[in-house]
């Protein structure tokens, strides 16, 4: 059994004190084009996207774990979600799902401990970890060694980083990709993204910065680390190539996606295993989509072909 240190036993008690405070540490820095002053930064209406996404390497032990969280600022309060799942052998378990409110924040950027989420935080706020413990139940995602980092047009950010996730005692490692966005309520809603693993051979980050029709030219931005190599494609296609309907939302959502680099340099295909998808609230014929899809396929870079997994969300408003 493992005998967490003294240091990271402070900083759990620490994050938990927290917890019901508008404002602690238990976080790292702030999207960049939010860096500002109190006197300079209007906050109202601004929605803070923040994710981390677990999968191991090995094929024949695919495990994933997607921990979302989203802030949103409005006059009085920020209202907090957050969501985790656990993806393995093609089934889905929700073990943690959350909505709340805090008061007014400088920081509202800032992922709260909540209930059984807890947070382990080390030098200069970076995330250590990222623990669920409710009763007998415990899944522990630990964050290590950064690998590689991206930064979006929009100032979006993309951190690969080594990382576990502990099973009751049970560690299972992987690599894990830290990302985060913020929009306004004025601009158009963020899109689509993926986080792509070939063995410890590729890493590989998809993301449309914003919802746009399938296949719109140009539309994604792909990153990659591929044999400790730094690529990156600013002109993505990536269209559906197959669909299905989703009744609860009236809506088509997609199974399989192509893949298409304005240049040439690289060339996919992805298919879903499975899937979680949400219906949201609304007063049209179309509702929104929320879905989460384990996905496989292959990438063609610089002429080789590499196997792919890993996650594909896929919203729609």
């Amino acid at each position: 059994m493992r005998r967490p240190s003294l240091l990271v036993l402070a900083l759990v008690v620490s994050a938990a004190g927290a917890c019901g405070r508008s404002e602690h540490r238990a976080s790292e820095q702030p999207p960049s084009q939010e860096a500002k002053s109190p006197a300079q930064g209007n906050f109202h209406g601004r929605i803070y996207e923040r994710n981390f996404v677990f999968t191991t390497l090995t094929k024949d032990s695919a495990l994933i774990v997607p921990w979302l969280f989203t802030s949103g600022t409005r006059p009085g309060a920020v209202d907090r979600k957050v969501r985790g799942y656990l993806a393995r052998g093609g089934a889905w378990e929700a073990f943690y799902d959350q909505e709340w409110q805090t008061p007014p924040s400088r920081a509202p950027w800032r992922i709260l401990p909540h209930g059984s989420l807890r947070l382990v935080v080390g030098d200069q706020d970076v995330i250590l970890s990222v623990l669920f413990e409710e009763g007998p139940r415990r899944l522990d995602l630990e964050l290590a060694n950064s690998l590689i980092e991206w930064t979006g047009t929009r100032g979006q950010q993309f951190n690969v980083r080594e990382a576990s996730v502990y099973l009751s005692d049970r560690r299972i490692p992987g690599i894990a990709l830290e990302m985060s966005r913020v929009h306004g309520s004025d601009d158009a809603d963020p899109g689509d993204w993926a986080f792509l693993v070939s063995g410890d051979s590729l890493q590989m980050v998809l993301e449309n910065p914003s919802v746009t029709a399938p296949g719109t030219k140009g539309a994604y931005r792909a990153w990659a680390r591929l044999d400790f190599r730094d690529l990156s494609w600013p002109n993505l296609t990536v269209d559906w190539s197959d669909v299905r309907a989703y009744q609860p939302a009236r809506q088509d959502v997609p199974v399989s996606w192509s893949v298409k680099s304005e240049d040439g340099d690289l060339d996919g295909t992805l298919q879903v295993e499975s899937a979680q998808i949400r219906a949201g609230e609304g007063s049209g014929p179309l509702l929104p989509v929320d879905a989460l899809f384990t996905v496989s396929g292959s990438m063609v870079i610089e002429g080789r072909t590499y196997p792919v997994r890993g996650l594909f969300r896929h919203v729609r408003p």
